[in-house]
């Protein structure tokens, strides 16, 4: 019998053994490190998770992934075909889900992960203008989580991320949306670098531990300043400051437009240079191409040009 061979070298046959649905839960476990958070994001069970992953292990010959404490480590064959796997799921999800004439009243919903803080400078505006475009869109505002931004990106937990500009991987492409600047917030009548870097200041942060922005800036410049209290909220820490008449806020500009403040607070320029704050999406580069995402990214750039 004569045989037929691809020009592309490719087996055709040997597809029936294959068992495609198993390679979505290898990207899920190799990115979450975790089988029942990639169970949680392919909502399956993780018995069945675990169950799937034997028979990857079979189907491939390799542990592919031994745990390390809590969390499941890829092994060195698992490293090596991730971005294979991954680049091969991406294109046929891009394929699958983006019909050749794409309709923005075929955009159902947008998944946003944004920080509290940002949330109200942000989602009335983009349901705002999406709202004057007539389409009916389920807007979902998901709490940020910075340890998870590339996971949840890669994963397609969420169409875009938020928040402030940051070193990301090289997998995820940011774009600036909002340019702001810090201001000082106090009792005191007057302001300069060196009453601003004596005083007692609150510092306002998610995190339970790490360094707040403002003094990464500072100690490039060799400053540094006493953070007597850390709350998680400005508005908290406006309340905070009526009762410390020596104390300081630093915070951006823009977040004031929403927040009620005394009439005792009293606003003022940092007396110390501080870059300018940039605010933007980040999403992952691998819906460069894809027509939905090119439609909202495009539009939510017009809100804010």
């Amino acid at each position: 019998m004569q045989k037929i061979h691809n020009k592309n070298g490719m087996d055709l046959r040997s597809f029936h053994r294959i068992d495609i649905n198993l390679y979505p839960l290898f990207v899920a476990i190799y990115e979450q490190k975790s089988i029942s958070r990639a169970a949680q994001i392919l909502s399956i069970s993780q018995s069945a998770a675990s169950h799937a992953l034997q028979r990857l292990r079979q189907q491939l010959q390799d542990d592919l992934f031994v745990r390390s404490g809590a969390k499941m480590q890829a092994t060195p064959f698992a490293e090596q075909i991730y971005p294979d796997i991954q680049q091969a799921l991406m294109a046929i999800q891009n394929i699958s889900m983006q019909p050749q004439q794409f309709e923005p009243s075929m955009v159902q919903s947008i998944r946003i992960a944004i920080h509290d803080e940002i949330e109200p400078m942000i989602l009335p505006r983009l349901v705002t203008h999406f709202q004057q475009l007539n389409l009916e869109i389920q807007f979902m505002s998901i709490k940020l989580d910075r340890k998870n931004i590339i996971s949840d990106l890669t994963t397609q937990q969420v169409d875009f991320v938020i928040d402030l500009e940051q070193p990301m991987s090289e997998k995820i492409q940011f774009e600036p949306l909002v340019q702001d600047e810090f201001v000082v917030c106090t009792q005191l009548a007057e302001m300069n670098e060196q009453i601003y870097l004596a005083s007692p200041h609150i510092g306002v942060s998610s995190r339970r531990t790490g360094i707040l922005v403002e003094d990464i800036y500072l100690s490039r410049k060799h400053y540094s300043r006493q953070v007597f209290l850390r709350c998680q909220h400005y508005s908290t820490a406006l309340q905070i400051l009526q009762q410390y008449p020596l104390a300081m806020l630093t915070l951006p500009k823009s977040v004031l437009t929403h927040l009620q403040t005394s009439e005792a607070l009293k606003f003022f320029q940092v007396p110390v240079e501080l870059p300018k704050i940039s605010m933007g999406m980040y999403w992952y580069k691998g819906m460069q191409e894809n027509k939905r995402h090119q439609f909202l990214r495009s539009e939510i750039n017009k809100i804010f040009a």
